[in-house]
């Protein structure tokens, strides 16, 4: 049964009781009545025509469910990768044109196929590179450039679309004087409805109440702006055309939207597996989810990943497995069969104000502020990620890549320079850093401590500040390195150990070590550095090594 259920999750689920199965059904409905609207309008932010985002919220959703491990976790259009989505295929294509779609459809091919391979070889690891602070620059800027992308659609005016974002969103603003009244009405009217449900009614659905009366009150008006026709059915079944030309154009976008649809994903179903005590792993959740976006590609949908907002509504709504998805998309796929004439009359200024009010809870800017006080460098790399994606959009994937390789190289830049301290004798007995409380040295042994692994990046800085400690201290015959905080070492690391022992004892210096871990001391053993540093220089605590040297150590001179 273990086997079944690795390859076929949704097996666990059986037989539900009939608590589970009420659970899940009520919760199911409950998404699909925020989903049907949400969907077409994330396909409006995408650049396609709305029905294409009922598509999404169709199969997708089901795959996504039977496949994954997190039983809360909605799957679905969402705003950041329908964003990512429109940045990507817009210098491609005329947005909502039949080239513009294949290009879609193509895209949610490749991330599936990206997804479902780093979840066959359990590489779900590959996200860590996009760090905390990272994802919360590009979310918050995300954000800002979603709900300014709606602006236009708000006042009822058009929007150029140029290399730059925000000199198009300034067009925009230019045109306030000439805004359409009537839709600006229903845009300001629904976003203050949905305000209001979320305020004072957050249990009802907030979102599919307001469409369902702005578009009574459409229909009754005669308004013009709205969806029109949607396509009655269940979409069509067909491969996507995906030559080599399309694949190479499009796959440095499909990484980005893989990487981070499934960090969104994943950050959502960690957040709720902590609540319900749930097992989750990550390497099937990467499964479920490129399953879902390769079902996508042969029924005419873009990309899809985890929804936060509806994750949460599923979750508070009780579901207790992903049967709740599968019901979800069933409700999805009746009202694609016999309900689509009713959203005819849907203003287009409320899908507009459905991603609006949704892309609120993506701002994050406290996350930036309390990176920076974690570590400056983690803030910097968070801002500059934010900064660069409102200034590069709609080239959202160069500033996402951007800011993970500055937050690497930043990590590399403080793991090159670890923390290394002369240590001297506090009046509770311990050695500590010198410098910092004021302590007393000695002339003949000194104490260093080293916070960090030895490997090749650092090694120079590791050499180089021995030898000035050792230069610091003439008349010292003894080199302490305190070394609990080496984890790791490395072939450079080793080398660099052998060459300072010899170089010290050439200058009557012995090179000692307290403290270091098994997986170091079998290292040196392997290469042989442990001789030449000498088995009788290697000891379990610091202070028996001061005691072999039988000197006062690091008292006063």
């Amino acid at each position: 049964m273990r086997r079944s259920t690795r390859f076929l999750p949704f097996l666990a689920w059986f037989p539900p009781t009939r608590a589970e199965l009420r659970a899940d059904v009520i919760a199911g409905v409950t998404v699909a009545l925020v989903l049907v609207p949400q969907s077409m309008a994330y396909a409006q932010l995408a650049g396609l025509p709305p029905h294409y985002g009922l598509y999404t919220a169709f199969l997708p959703v089901l795959v996504a469910g039977l496949w994954g491990s997190s039983a809360q976790l909605a799957t679905g259009p969402v705003a950041v990768v329908s964003l990512l989505v429109a940045a990507a295929l817009t210098p491609l294509a005329a947005q909502g044109s039949a080239h513009y779609v294949e290009l879609a459809i193509a895209l949610a091919l490749l991330v599936g196929c990206i997804q479902l391979a780093l979840g066959a070889l359990r590489l779900g690891f590959v996200v860590n590179f996009l760090s905390h602070p990272v994802i919360a620059g590009f979310t918050s800027a995300a954000a800002i450039i979603i709900a300014a992308s709606q602006l236009h659609k708000l006042l009822g005016v058009p929007m150029a679309r140029s290399e730059f974002f925000l000199l198009d969103v300034w067009g925009v603003l230019g045109q306030l004087p000439r805004a359409h009244l009537p839709t600006l009405a229903f845009g300001a009217g629904a976003l203050a409805a949905m305000f209001a449900f979320r305020r004072f009614l957050p249990t009802w659905p907030g979102v599919l109440i307001t469409a369902a009366v702005s578009t009574a009150i459409s229909a009754a008006v005669g308004f013009e702006r709205v969806v029109g026709r949607i396509p009655a059915g269940l979409p069509e079944l067909r491969w996507p055309q995906l030559d080599p030309g399309i694949a190479a154009s499009l796959i440095a976008s499909a990484v980005v939207i893989a990487l981070v649809g499934f960090m969104e994903a994943i950050s959502i179903a960690k957040s709720i597996a902590a609540r319900t005590r749930q097992r989750l792993d990550p390497s099937q959740e990467l499964i479920g989810q490129g399953l879902a976006n390769l079902a996508g590609s042969v029924t005419q949908c873009f990309p899809a990943s985890g929804s936060f907002s509806r994750s949460a509504v599923n979750f508070q709504a009780g579901a207790r497995t992903g049967f709740a998805s599968v019901v979800a998309g069933a409700v999805v796929m009746l009202t694609l069969l016999f309900l689509t004439p009713l959203l005819y009359h849907l203003p287009e200024a409320v899908l507009a104000a459905i991603i609006v009010m949704a892309v609120f809870s993506l701002m994050n800017f406290t996350a930036i502020r309390q990176a920076y006080r974690a570590h400056r460098h983690d803030g910097v790399a968070g801002l500059a990620t934010f900064m660069a994606a409102l200034a590069l959009a709609p080239h959202l994937d160069i500033a996402i890549l951007g800011g993970a390789g500055l937050s690497i190289m930043l990590f590399l830049y403080r793991s090159m320079r670890p923390r290394i301290a002369v240590l001297g004798r506090h009046p509770d007995g311990t050695l500590r850093d010198a410098a910092l409380h004021g302590l007393p040295l000695s002339e003949h042994v000194v104490a260093v401590r080293f916070d960090g692994q030895l490997y090749f990046a650092n090694v120079p800085y590791f050499e180089d500040s021995l030898l000035g400690v050792a230069a610091r201290f003439p008349k010292a015959r003894q080199v302490l390195v305190v070394a609990e905080g080496i984890n790791q070492i490395d072939a450079s690391g080793d080398e660099a150990l052998r060459r300072l022992a010899e170089r010290l004892r050439d200058g009557g210096v012995t090179l000692a070590f307290s403290g270091l871990k098994k997986q170091v001391l079998d290292v040196l053993r392997a290469t042989g550095t442990l001789e030449v540093i000498g088995a009788h220089n290697i000891f379990v605590h610091e202070d028996a090594a001061l005691a072999a040297f039988a000197d006062s150590v690091l008292q006063p001179k």
